[in-house]
């Protein structure tokens, strides 16, 4: 198989390279729902890159297939598995396929890479995108011949006469079948799923060669001609202003071309006030950087620190909660008349995302018009900021799509967007604009911290009889929760509770939030999860089958559409615990099983975690088993397999070592010594998988693995040493036992 080294910078409408005369046919793939339409544009022009048919197809006279990658790839493996599912119902050779990343364009919709939701967004519309192709390749095969086309059939980038068994190459109809008129998607057939050849496959990466062999492929990578290179230096306080800065002493030095103060806005996830400095090397402007003086305005948040923030916290704890998501039953009743009671408080902090490569972007403005190149898991969006921002209409900025080194959500924001375009809007060439390390660690847009305080009702039979919550959380905004901060009235063990509180308290603050991995779902599971262990444990049950029971008596009968099914629930959370040999011979002390499941983003997962920790207190994880129901198919087991294990470990290293201390209004850590990511050798020693295919759509994989796997480890632990893990990261508690 090929890959394209074309980086997506070409529009799809004026391609080239391919030898061979064809047509280009101006059409476009709109979603609405499941709808898949192609709209003419235009009439077809002569041009060497073969035919189009709609926006994902495109085949030369050879028969040569590329298929369009339009989301942002990064690490999740869609740059294979989308173009996977067309090249199925196209009924095409996978060797013979190209993958073509492509710019934003209004041709492909949606995007943007988060949520989880590339998979179950564009399955079924890809299909269709397919499918539509190949019977438009069939129809011209049958009007070649003068024969009906239900004689004919689709075999291997192939049309078969199947009375005669005649053929033609796709690559001899292309141009024929571009001038047809595109069948209702809801006419167009689709395989039979018992009849796929290339979903459910193990494939490689498409971008593996180019990966390996150093090929540039990232943002980092971009190199344009006169290509200057930039940083942007703003306030250590978030929120801070530019009061003065030594412009003309930087501008004396080696290499620099220009230095300016940008005002910016108040947007803490956009456009911040800065000093840009330009220069003809990175080298030289980081060199530079580091002898700019500048004068900060640093806020009203420049005394803020989390110490301070836990302390707001809990006094906001000790009064009722501004927001009460969900108040069911009479819970103060039902805990006065308990067995047991059980009471808890948990804390974690703000975290930021670590991505191996720092933020960048490379922008060129000419003309009146921004071209930009964009390591973004949301082009759409950087557009969108871009031209409110800077006064720029959308239509005049250009989004290439580079591939991504680590997105986790970080990406989703355009904050690194719009500082290279108001960068590149003063210079008169195209200029890079790369962050320090330091600069990714103490300006990231950080998954919230929070503080949860819960008492839970066990019965004299042990039955759990209430569950009362009260949470303490953050935003910028009044009365609003950052983004991943807030929780649900839905979340567990909500609709298996007669007697059921769940209250809320925003408290403002001064630093950035932004989607984590799996946001909200990261905290909450370690929370909820961890809390259940403890209610088991005062109710002298068994913690895995403690949550069985419950999760087999929901109060309603059939969860609600897209909610939370307990059935598939308990289908992971056996498989998870009979795997991992639940119920064998116990474990000594210093050695624990800890169980948790979790449902976010769609997908269902139960992880039963097996850990030993020393008398000293030092933990090691020797084993993860992860169960997961993501519905059917899976367009790439390799790559499936890929996201479950990079999630555990990725949760692992969260849980573990890592967070984001504030002090004087800054986050500390600037870069690994202080801000430590899981090592290979403290990774688990085994991780098995298991994804169990149920008759339900496929859903996404990059977050729904990861929120088990913090409670899995820490209930473990308690199962090791009797010692609860309730705050984060694990390093932080003393793990010693006697």
């Amino acid at each position: 198989m090929k890959t394209s080294s074309s980086l997506g910078r070409r529009r799809f409408l004026k391609l080239s390279g391919l030898a061979g005369a064809g047509l280009v046919l101006g059409s476009y793939l709109r979603f609405t729902g499941d709808a898949f339409a192609i709209e003419v544009r235009g009439a077809a022009e002569a041009a060497p890159a073969g035919a189009r048919l709609g926006a994902f197809v495109r085949i030369a006279p050879d028969g040569r297939v590329f298929i369009a990658a339009h989301v942002p790839e990064i690490g999740q493996g869609v740059r294979t598995s989308l173009p996977m599912i067309v090249a199925e119902e196209l009924e095409v050779d996978w060797r013979s396929v190209t993958v073509e990343p492509v710019p934003l364009d209004r041709a492909f919709s949606r995007q943007s890479a988060g949520g989880s939701n590339t998979t179950p967004a564009n399955f079924l519309p890809l299909r269709r995108a397919g499918a539509t192709a190949r019977v438009m390749l069939v129809e011209a095969a049958a009007r070649t011949w003068g024969v009906p086309a239900a004689e004919c059939r689709a075999e291997s980038g192939a049309v078969v006469h199947t009375p005669t068994d005649r053929r033609l190459g796709y690559g001899e109809l292309v141009a024929l079948a571009a001038t047809l008129p595109t069948p209702p998607a809801e006419s167009v057939p689709l395989k039979d799923p018992r009849d796929y050849k290339i979903i459910g496959r193990r494939i490689g990466g498409v971008d593996n060669p180019s990966i390996v062999t150093g090929r540039p492929l990232f943002g980092i990578d971009q190199t344009l001609p006169g290509l200057l290179h930039a940083v942007y230096v703003k306030c250590p306080v978030f929120g801070g202003k530019v009061v003065s800065a030594d412009l003309d002493a930087v501008k004396k030095l080696p290499g620099v071309v220009d230095a300016f103060v940008i005002e910016g806005t108040r947007n803490l996830n956009g456009l911040m006030p800065g000093v840009a400095i330009v220069a003809k090397s990175t080298w030289a402007a980081f060199q530079a950087r580091r002898s700019l003086t500048v004068t900060w305005d640093e806020g009203p948040r420049a005394n803020d620190s989390w110490d301070g923030l836990v302390r707001e916290a809990r006094e906001a704890l000790g009064r009722p909660g501004q927001q009460t998501p969900r108040n069911e039953g009479d819970v103060t009743v039902a805990i006065a008349g308990a067995a047991k009671t059980v009471e808890a408080e948990y804390v974690y902090p703000f975290l930021g995302h670590t991505n191996l490569e720092p933020q960048n972007c490379t922008a060129h403005f000419r003309d009146g018009a921004l071209e930009l190149w964009a390591p973004t898991q949301n082009p759409g969006g950087g557009q969108r900021m871009i031209a409110e921002t800077l006064g720029l209409a959308p239509e005049k900025i250009r989004v290439n799509i580079t591939r991504i080194g680590g997105g986790f959500g970080r990406r989703l924001e355009s904050d690194f967007m719009v500082e290279a375009a108001a960068i590149a809007m003063k210079v008169a060439a195209p200029v890079k604009l790369a962050w320090t390390r330091e600069d990714d660690m103490r300006h990231d847009h950080y998954r919230p911290g929070g503080v949860h305080r819960l008492r839970g009702a066990v019965g004299q039979d042990g039955a759990l009889l209430a569950w009362d919550a009260r949470f303490a959380t953050f935003g910028n905004v009044s009365g609003r929760p950052g983004s991943g901060a807030g929780i649900s009235g839905n979340e567990f063990p909500a609709h298996f509770l007669r007697d059921y509180r769940q209250e809320m308290s925003v408290l403002e603050c001064g630093i950035p939030m932004g989607y984590w991995r799996a946001p909200g779902s990261s905290t909450l599971a370690w929370v909820t999860q961890c809390f259940f262990d403890e209610l088991a444990q005062a109710a002298g049950a068994d913690p895995y089958r403690y949550r069985l029971k419950l999760l087999e008596n929901p109060l309603q009968p059939k969860p609600p559409r897209g909610g939370f099914d307990p059935g598939r629930m308990r289908g992971v959370l056996v498989d998870a615990a009979e795997r991992a040999g639940w119920d064998g011979p116990a474990l000594p002390r210093g050695r624990g099983r800890g169980i948790a499941f979790y449902f976010s983003h769609r997908g269902y997962f139960a992880i039963v975690a097996e850990v030993t920790v020393s008398p000293a207190g030092a933990l090691t994880v020797d084993r993860v088993v992860a169960s997961g129901d993501v519905g059917s198919p899976i367009v790439n087991p390799s790559g499936a397999d890929n996201q479950v294990v990079g999630s555990v470990v990725d949760g692992l290293s969260a849980a573990w070592v890592q967070s984001d201390d504030v002090k004087d209004g800054r986050v500390v850590a600037g870069n690994f010594d202080a801000h430590p990511i899981l090592r290979m050798p403290a990774a688990p020693k085994v991780v098995e998988v298991r994804l169990i295919q149920t008759d339900n759509p496929p859903t996404g994989l990059g977050e729904p693995a990861l929120p088990p796997l913090a409670p899995a480890v820490c209930n473990a632990i308690f199962a090791a040493t009797g010692k609860r893990v309730r705050s984060l990261p694990i390093a932080s508690v003393d793990l010693s036992w006697s």
